[in-house]
């Protein structure tokens, strides 16, 4: 079958979506509306596909003649068109996988099946499949990022949207099925046109608690116990061996989400008991609910079945004493376990929903005490012969309970070293330990910090007036204090530390966390949270090998990392080292530090897992996570893996229920494989100088352009819509964490979203061309035949590059000129954009004489396709982007404009997708 042919149900529905879209444009807005936004579609498509200089000229002079209140329209006509296109690009990735499946055709490497597919060939027993698997746990951890420019509101309607075009695919659909279909589809659209696409304020911190909330009910609820029965089942169908034990958690969901207060104050101890009590009361709504609906499911009577003594204790315990269900022993119990876990919901003080119990029952202790009941049942029912309906809801619902407990998902906590030397000096002038510790060099800070870790006395007095800044960081750590003594230890585990720079900066954590009662002191001091160094800038990755080289030279902090199972955690970031050092040297620098890291960690008998801080784009470490996860270093994923999900990604991964458990899927898949990578340390070594020296000429033009060419701040800031993007009402933190214009200052995620915008797409880019350049032409032919050695044999180079390629097809610097206007002085706009177009042709170059590729994305027909169907449809909101922005800089300050530039920004991020 040809991919036109594999392709005519996604042009099917495409077409059909776009069909009713149109109807619901004349509906609303009046034919004649209609036929103006369908004049520029046609001049869009001709202008793009046909390369036709008449039509483009056309198409420019019809979006300029636009009045506020058209453009407006023509805005939302295109952006809509857009949303409509991911959503049957999304159900026709799910229609191939299913006819994949259909046809026998073997499973992708980054499925589960495709996993023990390969475990089969290769002879795994189930022991050494259980032995690999119980090593693994992989964490993605959303975060509030803000670059998720969409409203739930219009979220809710586009998955409707997929629900009923899914059905489409139904065999055998009668005619007036097919045409109810349709008129649902009409219903839904005409909805989601009349849908604000904006928000109107700014969200607050307890509104991404709720969006992010919103994606356990899409998908991670129901999901992340289905993928560990599949586990299971697959474990199962291996060749025998001895008994294997149960399986343990792999997958699980962390939030940054209530906890992250890096340049975020109004992330406070408020909004971190609000989180957890909005997380359990998540969890416990689904935990009634399927307790509920197993009641109804096991109406299995005790004069047919025999029970285990355990299972007629549980029974009889309960509080339900009705005669019609008194030789009913499952349903008995189950109504004693839904009566335990409302006294439980109670105890923590839950809003409920659901009915009210049949009676009084104690609370539950833990999670694992309600996890005890279900396994009695489970026991029950497997001795009865029932092993069937054992493995079915109450299956889901026992690994839902194991991994979910009473918190749902755990939350870190994260704040700038900055801060904690702040708070600490504090501390310590009022305790009267030293009157000024911020003029202490390292070494003393250690002793001083390594001295208050021995010591039970705490530093904190009820007779000292504190800041405003130390008491919020303290209520911060005694909030935690609380949730782990409510919600048990796995609430929250980590404690990361932005801008991570020296030992004392882990050190301080310490003290704070001793201060909550988090770390019991003494010669060996005990914690109960990870103390997380983040290293994010291209400096910070370099010494962060010597930096842990001397944390675990510390007694005290090799008793805290013993006494959390002797595994560190380390968090790398890889949006601010792209920001600080660009592309080439951010992903080289990582992929160093975390082979240095492996070493130093090997040497000192610690066990690693590193927290990968990647974004949604290429520019700030994005890209597809299962193949970013088989490049990492040999030796670097040993099991245990954390990433985070930020931004508009986490609803394009994760809004899609089946969507969603591929992507979680393909995480465990890849983080499986990359474990058992025994390839040697000193593997490439001829690959690593070649990569030293392109990264050093690479560093130099990227910071050669960003942070030295005079103007640059003034061209980026005038060139792109960034103080546009940050009146966006997208995220609680502001855009750059202190009042300053310096890039150095600015958050990397409007950095890059801001040149997505505008089609430059510099961060995922820069450097790399003149890089290669000024490398080949030092080494001619040998160092071109090692280039093409490199991209075929090197997974890490492979996979740069690829990412690369993506934002290479997406640039397009035909748009990006026009943005060029926008710059008051002439002059320098010219000078920057001929450097910035000199590299990119000078990048274009470089990456087809490594490949000799023929094209961009040959290995990638599906996104090829999608960025040559998309084009025609962002050219029209980039060009009105720029006209509005004219406007608005010009001083009109009309509702319409402002709004319009709004929504020109949605409208691109939805039809770019991985934009921000």
């Amino acid at each position: 079958m040809g991919t036109h042919d594999k392709d005519a149900a996604l042009v099917s529905d495409i077409r059909l979506l776009g069909r009713i879209l149109g109807d619901t444009l004349r509906m609303h807005e009046g034919e004649e509306t209609y036929e103006l936004i369908e004049t520029i579609r046609k001049l869009a498509v001709a202008s793009r596909r046909l390369e036709d200089v008449s039509s483009r000229e056309s198409l420019a002079q019809a979006l300029d003649a636009l009045a506020d209140d058209q453009a407006v329209v023509v805005v939302r006509a295109f952006s809509y068109f857009s949303l409509l296109a991911n959503i049957a690009e999304d159900r026709h990735h799910l229609r191939r996988s299913r006819e994949n499946r259909r046809h026998g055709s073997r499973p992708l490497p980054s499925t589960l099946r495709g996993l023990f597919a390969d475990a089969v060939l290769t002879g795994t027993t189930r022991p050494q499949a259980m032995a690999t698997l119980a090593k693994v746990r992989v964490t993605p951890v959303l975060t509030a990022h803000p670059t998720e420019v969409q409203r739930r509101s219009t979220l809710d309607v586009q998955l409707a949207i997929a629900d009923w075009l899914g059905r489409l695919d139904q065999p055998d659909l009668l005619d007036d099925e097919r045409h109810a279909i349709e008129i649902e589809l009409r219903r839904l659209v005409a909805t989601l046109w009349q849908t604000r696409m904006l928000r109107v304020v700014k969200l607050g911190v307890k509104d991404e608690i709720e969006n992010a909330l919103a994606y356990f009910d899409y998908t991670f609820i129901d999901a992340i116990p289905r993928i560990h029965a599949q586990i299971e089942d697959g474990i199962s169908g291996l060749p025998t061996g001895a008994p294997v034990p149960a399986l343990p958690t792999v997958l699980a969901i962390g939030s940054w989400v209530g906890g992250d207060r890096d340049g975020n104050p109004f992330v406070t101890a408020e909004m971190l008991e609000h989180a957890f009590r909005r997380q359990a009361e998540i969890a416990f709504d689904h935990y009634f609910a399927e307790v509920h609906a197993l009641g109804a499911e096991l109406p299995i009577s005790g004069l047919w079945v025999r029970l285990t003594p355990a299972m007629a204790a549980l029974a009889e315990a309960s509080p339900d004493r009705s005669p019609f269900r008194q030789d009913e022993p499952y349903r008995r119990a189950l109504t004693g376990v839904f009566a335990r876990l409302a006294a439980t919901a109670t105890a923590l003080g839950l809003k409920r929903e659901h009915r009210t119990a049949v009676g009084r029952a104690e609370p539950y202790a833990s999670p694992s005490a309600f996890a005890d009941d279900l396994d009695v049942i489970d026991t029950s029912l497997r001795a009865g012969s029932s092993a069937l309906l054992a493995d079915g809801r109450l299956r889901h619902l026992r690994r839902a309970v194991r991994t979910f407990g009473f918190h749902l998902a755990t939350v870190d906590l994260r704040q700038n070293a900055e801060v904690h030397e702040q708070v600490i000096a504090e501390l310590l002038r009022e305790a009267r330990a030293t009157p000024d510790y911020l003029a202490l060099d390292e070494a003393a800070r250690q002793s001083l910090l390594a001295a208050e870790l021995a010591t039970p006395r705490p530093l904190r007095s009820p007779f000292a007036a504190y800041s405003e800044l130390a008491r919020g960081e303290l209520a911060i750590v005694e909030q935690a204090a609380r949730v782990h003594a409510t919600l048990g230890p796995d609430s929250i585990r980590q404690y990361v530390i932005s801008k991570t720079e020296s030992v004392s900066d882990l050190l301080e954590v310490a003290v704070l966390l001793k201060e909550a009662g988090l770390v019991t002191p003494g010669d060996g001091p005990v914690s109960r949270v990870q103390v997380v160094p983040l290293f994010e800038t291209i400096g910070d990755l370099r010494r962060a090998p010597q930096t842990m080289r001397e944390w675990f030279a510390l007694p005290a902090a090799r008793s805290l990392v013993a006494s959390l199972g002797g595994v560190q955690e380390v968090m790398l970031g890889y949006s601010d080292s792209n920001k600080d050092g660009g592309y080439v040297t951010s992903n080289w620098e990582l992929y160093k530090a975390e082979t240095e890291l492996v070493e130093v960690f090997r040497e000192a008998g610690v066990r690693l897992r590193f927290f990968h801080g990647r974004g949604g784009t290429v520019g700030r470490g994005g890209g597809p996570s299962y193949d970013a996860i088989l490049a990492q270093p040999p030796g670097s994923v040993q099991g245990e893996l954390r990433l985070t999900e930020q931004g508009e990604v986490i609803a394009s991964k994760y809004a899609n229920r089946d969507i969603g458990q591929r992507n979680l899927e393909a995480l465990v898949a890849a983080t499986v494989r990359a474990t058992l990578d025994q390839a040697p340390r000193d593997e490439h070594a001829e690959y690593h100088a070649a990569m030293e020296e392109i990264s050093a000429a690479a560093f130099a033009a990227y910071r050669g352009l960003v942070y030295e060419t005079p103007g640059f701040v003034d061209y980026f800031r005038a060139s792109t819509p960034i103080r546009e993007i940050a009146e966006l009402n997208i995220g609680s933190r502001p855009a750059s964490r202190k009042p300053s214009t310096r890039i150095e200052d600015l958050r990397a995620i409007p950095w890059v979203f801001s040149w997505a915008q505008c089609r430059v797409m510099l961060p995922g880019w820069y450097g790399l061309g003149s890089a290669v350049e000024a490398f080949l032409a030092k080494r001619g032919g040998k160092g071109q035949a090692l280039l093409a050695e490199m991209w075929l044999q090197w997974p890490f180079f492979r996979a740069m590059l690829s990412n690369l390629e993506m934002l290479l097809a997406k640039a397009d610097l035909s748009v990006a000129v026009r943005y060029k206007e926008l710059v008051p002085d002439q002059g320098l706009a010219d000078e920057i954009f001929g450097r910035i177009r000199r590299e990119l042709d000078l990048t274009v170059k470089a990456f087809f004489t490594i490949t000799t590729n023929e094209g961009f994305l040959a290995g990638n027909p599906a996104l090829a396709r999608s960025i040559r169907n998309r084009f025609p449809y962002l050219d029209p909101l980039n060009h009105l982007q720029v006209e509005l922005l004219k406007r608005y800089r010009a001083g009109d300050s009309a509702a319409k404009v402002h709004r319009g530039i709004h929504l020109t920004i949605n409208g691109l991020a939805a039809g770019l997708r991985n934009s921000g």
